[in-house]
């Protein structure tokens, strides 16, 4: 009996997050990426919660979003709206969480085909105690 329901074609799906790594279908990525509904992975040049700034957020305005899922990293930390200006001008939604909470949210609009794009913060595992938690598109 198969319980994972099968991914929509050509959509890209978070498969699995811990800490230090998110998986994008079967590939693993250890940096920050911005993952867009359909289209390529794209490596996202954030380090941490500190190296950002509105020039990071900006970059999403190419992907053309209805809505931005931020994931700050493994605890929730709230960008300034500063940061936020170019995506609220053109009437995008932002949402914010950590980094779990974004993989699984992003998951759940996906699955609903909505033109969502997940700007994920991926810290280094070391000392977090975060365990991997794989993730299952629903339904």
């Amino acid at each position: 009996m198969k319980f994972q329901p099968d991914t929509p074609a050509g959509v890209n799906v978070v498969t699995r997050h811990e800490s230090g790594r998110v998986w994008v279908g079967p590939t693993a990525y250890a940096h920050s990426l911005l993952l867009p509904w359909r289209g390529a992975v794209l490596p996202w040049d954030a380090d941490g919660f500190d190296a950002l700034g509105a020039a990071h957020f900006e970059r999403l305005l190419a992907l053309a979003p209805e809505l931005v899922i931020f994931g700050s990293g493994a605890r929730l930390r709230f960008p300034p709206a500063a940061w936020l200006r170019g995506l609220i001008g053109e009437r995008i939604g932002v949402e914010t969480m950590d980094t779990a909470a974004a993989c699984r949210t992003y998951n759940v609009l996906v699955s609903e085909g909505r033109a969502v794009v997940a700007a994920l913060l991926v810290e280094s595992g070391a000392g977090s105690g975060e365990t991997a938690k794989t993730f299952i598109m629903p339904g």
